[in-house]
């Protein structure tokens, strides 16, 4: 049966701006706190984001890195995919068998061979962010969108950043940890890095961010499958505050059937901000040489939508 999902992106328990699956109504509810004037760090599409912590400067709160087991994964896989060895890796997470692990399973990932249970993190792969902007609401919350683009010709995976607020006096409010609305950003796409911070917040709070984590992909990596989106459509309303959007997700004759198909809206205002964003996901099924219709609402959070990107990611 097709449906519709709704909910808040809290990292710690969420996971994308606004969610849906297929229905034939499309449900229009707004974000869950109604915005205000909003606030922002970004001086302009095109320059460097005000905010942007450089690597090496200590996180507020150090988070160990970690990567939670995925369909078709196995010890050995992981292990290539991250760069480590097989040993350094079960030295990580003695409590797991490499023969019974299973899916949504999280396990450690050794950034150091003679401390492979250690807190470090692996280097993350480059990556640039383009724009950093926060949203307060009137129950003083606030979102914060890190919009990052992926210069390679590869996918990249597991991408985060750690997210500040500071005060007038750059005293540290609260700090969270972002993520995109996809496990992948996809070639020459940009996708933001989102995340919501409860009451209380100040209106004027600022953001810092700091890259955690961007794992580049191998050619041909088995776990995501060569789908594209054909036959857009953006329709915008007359406040400019929310667009339907509808097309097709498309999957060539000889790939692998999709077990799943995640869609993602971002909507962006006149001056090019990062105002919204929603994910639509299908658990269905999609067989190869199938067409797969999809249809949703993008609210903004900021300003009126001037435009709306698309990604999408299949999984066997």
């Amino acid at each position: 049966m097709q449906r519709t999902l709704l909910f808040t992106f809290l990292f710690s328990s969420f996971l994308s701006l606004l969610t849906a699956c297929t229905s034939q109504e499309i449900d229009s509810t707004s974000l869950p706190s109604t915005p205000v004037p909003f606030v922002t760090s970004t001086q302009g599409p095109s320059q460097t984001p005000e905010g942007l912590v450089a690597a090496e400067t200590p996180l507020p709160s150090p988070t160990p890195f970690t990567y939670t087991i995925q369909q078709g994964d196995t010890i050995s896989s992981i292990a290539l995919q991250f760069g480590v060895s097989m040993d350094d890796l079960q030295a990580a997470n003695p409590e797991i068998s490499p023969n019974t692990m299973s899916i949504g399973q999280v396990i450690k990932i050794p950034s150091d061979p003679e401390n492979p249970s250690g807190e470090p993190t692996p280097s993350p792969v480059p990556f640039t962010i383009r724009q950093i902007e926060c949203y307060p609401t009137v129950n003083r919350g606030m979102w914060c969108f890190v919009l990052t683009h992926n210069d390679f010709s590869d996918f990249m995976e597991n991408v985060s950043a750690q997210v500040t607020l500071v005060d007038s006096d750059n005293t540290t409010l609260a700090s969270q940890t972002a993520l995109l609305p996809l496990n992948i950003l996809p070639p020459n796409t940009s996708l933001p890095l989102i995340v919501f911070f409860p009451p209380e917040i100040p209106f004027d709070a600022k953001p810092q961010v700091q890259v955690l984590t961007a794992i580049r992909l191998l050619p041909n990596d088995e776990r995501y499958l060569p789908a594209t989106i054909n036959n857009t459509l953006v329709q915008v309303n007359a406040e400019g505050r929310s667009t339907h959007v509808s097309g097709q997700v498309l999957l060539p004759d000889d790939a692998k059937a999709a077990r799943q198909v995640w869609v993602t809206g971002t909507a962006y205002d006149e001056a090019g901000r990062v105002v919204g964003v929603r994910r639509w996901e299908w658990s269905a099924g999609l067989a190869a040489g199938g067409r797969l219709p999809f249809e949703f609402m993008v609210s903004s959070v900021g300003g009126k939508i001037e435009r709306v990107e698309f990604a999408v990611e299949a999984r066997p």
